[in-house]
């Protein structure tokens, strides 16, 4: 029996640019189910008043830099830091990813979303980029928007939005096993070695 490990993230969170290029390669190495959990990590921030980069540029700049060393690292492609953040002002991408998890499209999806913000420097919730990457993965744009912005997506999002709230998350790439959380793109092995070994 395979063991299951759940990825939540929020589109717009520059760490989870990292998780989202490494986390699938690495569940299946040891044999991990990957469950993708796009959530409003935005609304859980607030609530915790709980905003980590604004009007902190020594920690943003810190940040840019931090991501950069960590991607060489792990042969993730990076260039320099996006003139595009905070992305997603209305939360469209992260329906769409949510869409996208419901329907099965999940990964390659957030992965093109986020090749497009950090290699492009673009940001993927503005319609013109969110349907370029959409045309890019064989979707169609118009019917795929129309659906994330409809009631039954809408309301996945806030439900998985609840559910980080109930296990405690307060920052992305948070995965769980189970009730157990590990925040942040450098907990990932510590979580697939958890989820494999409980």
């Amino acid at each position: 029996m395979r063991n299951h490990l759940d990825f939540f993230y929020f589109l717009g969170s520059t760490y989870t640019y990292l998780a989202v290029n490494r986390a699938e390669d690495i569940a299946a190495r040891h044999n991990v189910i990957l469950r993708w959990r796009p959530f409003s990590v935005r609304t859980l921030m607030r609530e915790q008043n709980n905003i980590p980069f604004a009007n902190k540029p020594a920690k943003l700049k810190y940040m840019w830099r931090d991501i950069e060393r960590r991607a060489l690292r792990h042969g993730v492609p990076f260039k320099a830091a996006s003139s595009h953040y905070p992305i997603d002002a209305d939360e469209l991408a992260n329906r769409v990813a949510t869409l996208a998890a419901m329907e099965g499209w999940c990964p390659v999806f957030t992965q093109a979303a986020y090749a497009t913000w950090f290699l492009e420097n673009k940001d993927p919730g503005e319609i013109e980029n969110l349907s370029a990457i959409l045309l890019r993965i064989g979707q169609d744009p118009a019917a795929v928007i129309a659906r994330a912005n409809g009631d039954a997506v809408r309301g996945k999002y806030v439900s998985e939005t609840g559910e980080a709230r109930k296990l405690g998350i307060f920052g992305s790439p948070t995965f769980a096993c189970g009730t157990e959380i590990f925040w942040g793109d450098d907990r990932l092995e510590e979580a697939i070695e958890w989820c494999t070994s409980h």
